[in-house]
């Protein structure tokens, strides 16, 4: 797959933070297919759209980022997803990891830390673990 050909879905209720990851994205060469600011219309965005890599934020209102992974997983199990978040504790890396995501990703992380993690997910595997 060509990076042109990446098409991704971007969910957080920050609008700030889907601005700052839409430019990494976009930066990489990829295609934003959908933005969501809750957990229903990602979900909705997901089936309609069927992206390559879904970045979900864990705290979305209306459903929250884990319902909305373990949705996606029930029903696609091979979609590579990550996971956003402003902490990363071990209890909610492992909770997601095991629920299906392939990474996540700190929103503190630096701009680049950011983007070498989107290129990163896109080579893992579905079903293999994320980074611990």
């Amino acid at each position: 797959m060509s990076e042109g050909q990446v098409r991704v879905l971007l969910a957080d209720d920050e609008v700030h933070i889907r601005y700052l990851i839409r430019s990494l994205i976009l930066a990489e060469g990829f295609t934003v297919v959908g933005e969501a600011n809750n957990g229903e219309d990602a979900l909705s965005l997901f089936r309609e759209h069927r992206p390559d890599l879904t970045l979900i934020d864990i705290n979305l209102p209306l459903k929250t980022g884990d319902a909305v992974l373990a949705e996606i997983m029930r029903d696609y199990p091979d979609a590579k997803v990550v996971m956003l978040t402003m902490v990363a504790d071990a209890a909610t890396v492992k909770r997601c990891l095991e629920a299906g995501a392939v990474s996540y990703i700190l929103k503190s992380n630096s701009r680049e830390t950011i983007r070498q993690m989107l290129r990163e997910a896109l080579t893992i595997d579905a079903g293999e673990d994320g980074q611990p």
